[in-house]
């Protein structure tokens, strides 16, 4: 998500989209570092919150994922009933946002049979890092060298390889398989067209011609991610939609055939919702915002499919703009992904947004340099700085159930400013948030540090 409002080309304003999301009583656990001491200039309103949600706060040991999981088994236990959860960052581009949600997965994965982790990449993407989830063939950071280029490139991270590897050896090792789905389609790798087609010779011979010719134009593009993203973005506009309707049809075409799969329904989906999102012209305001709503939903769509089609119990990992219940910057994300999931499953969806006081984020340009940033510890008023005088220096919260206090419930259903930090810089990333409106649960981190790319 991004809070700029510039014109720019579609393939650079799709992948960009993906990562450009907005910018929030138990005795101490051992080893957990401690916080900084409240403010003593705090009002007596503010000091009666901070004491509301330090009943209610678990301390975390640590933001790294490895050792014992002990101080999780509340943050487990907050989630049973769901089958979906959310799990948002605050930042694309904070190493200890990536570690967290890694070691929460791993406990739920250990604790809760989570299976599944949904991430704001391409579906293609995803397939090929099932691949090696599942032989160990190949080497995990080429893989995202190779697939997170150009919009996605803030995910081509050390602390993503490291999440991924760990996966690879619990698939080795463990009771069930893990796997990674692709919630985005911003690009899709030549071995998903070649999955649809060998499918159809094999099942439906006489569509094979058909859909060679429906989906010749995008088989034509170049293999490599940033090259292909470029190309696609230089045709002119009326191919573009000539594509998107040769994609739709293509999906039509096996949507009614006599035999059907439903993973190659899925894949042709994708493609079609993929050719649409090319035609978008996004230095109109209006197109733009409709084609984040259509994302964010299409995204939930995928996630909700996924779930059903495997019962699996699934992690949707993005940023906190998209797994929160409200968007924070409505004029350009009017409803999010979490909105979404909530209405396809309702109760089933549980969104966990992540908060930091300060620190360092990596971010792109407007012309696609990546740097690293910072943020200032929140201000006074802001909703991170009530949360940081909680006096544990990281922790979770339930806010449901904080929430039930009546002065912690008002505190909670107030939009105060809220760090919601895009991939772009600069940008504004404190926007008025109401946290209990927005999360279910809250992992506050006291400070966090710039992401470490994958060389």
């Amino acid at each position: 998500m991004t809070h700029v409002s510039i014109r720019r080309p579609v393939a650079v304003a799709l992948a960009l989209a993906a990562l450009l999301g907005p910018a929030a009583a138990t005795a101490t656990a051992a080893g957990a570092p401690a916080a900084p001491a409240p403010s003593a200039s705090a009002s007596p309103q503010d000091r009666e919150v901070v004491a509301g949600l330090q009943r209610y706060a678990h301390p975390l040991r640590t933001a790294e994922p490895g050792g014992s999981g002990g101080d999780l088994a509340a943050f487990a236990s907050m989630t049973r009933g769901a089958s979906i959860v959310g799990f948002g960052e605050a930042s694309h581009g904070s190493k200890e946002l990536f570690t967290v949600k890694d070691r929460l997965f791993q406990e739920l994965v250990k604790r809760e049979g989570f299976s599944a982790y949904a991430m704001e990449i391409s579906w293609s993407a995803a397939t090929r890092l099932n691949t090696y989830l599942s032989t160990g063939k190949g080497d995990v950071r080429q893989i995202m060298r190779d697939e997170f280029q150009d919009g996605y490139s803030l995910l081509n991270t050390e602390e993503l390889a490291r999440m991924f590897s760990w996966m690879r050896e619990h698939n080795r090792t463990g009771p069930h398989q893990i796997r990674v789905v692709g919630l985005d389609f911003s690009d899709a790798d030549p071995e998903q067209y070649d999955r649809i087609l060998t499918w159809a010779e094999g099942n439906e011979p006489a569509l094979a011609p058909e859909l060679r010719r429906h989906y010749a134009a995008l088989r034509a593009l170049p293999t490599q991610v940033a090259a292909r993203m470029a190309a696609y973005n230089a045709l002119p506009l009326a191919e573009r939609k000539a594509i998107a309707q040769d994609a739709e049809a293509a999906y039509q075409l096996l949507a009614k055939a006599g035999k059907q799969d439903p993973w190659v329904l899925q894949e042709a989906r994708i493609l079609s919702h993929m050719a649409k999102e090319y035609t978008v012209d996004w230095s109109d305001p209006a197109q733009a915002k409709a084609a984040s709503r259509y994302r964010d939903r299409t995204m939930a769509e995928t996630a909700v499919w996924w779930q059903r089609q495997t019962g699996e119990r699934i992690v949707v990992s993005g940023h906190n703009g998209h797994v929160a219940y409200e968007s924070a910057v409505p004029d350009h994300y009017p409803v999010t992904m979490g909105a979404d999931l909530r209405e396809l499953v309702g109760r089933d969806y549980l969104a966990v947004g992540t908060s930091l006081n300060g620190g360092d984020y990596r971010a792109k340009t407007a012309t696609g340099e990546a740097g690293t940033y910072s943020v200032d510890p929140a201000a006074p008023g802001s909703n991170e700085y009530t949360l940081d005088q909680v006096r544990y220096r990281d922790f979770y919260v339930d806010l449901r159930a904080a929430g039930r206090d009546r002065t912690v419930g008002g505190w909670l259903n107030t939009a105060r400013p809220t760090f919601v930090i895009p991939g772009r810089y600069p940008n504004q990333p404190t926007p008025p948030l109401a946290l209990g409106r927005a999360f279910d649960v809250v992992v506050h981190l006291h400070r966090v540090h710039a992401s470490v790319p994958v060389p």
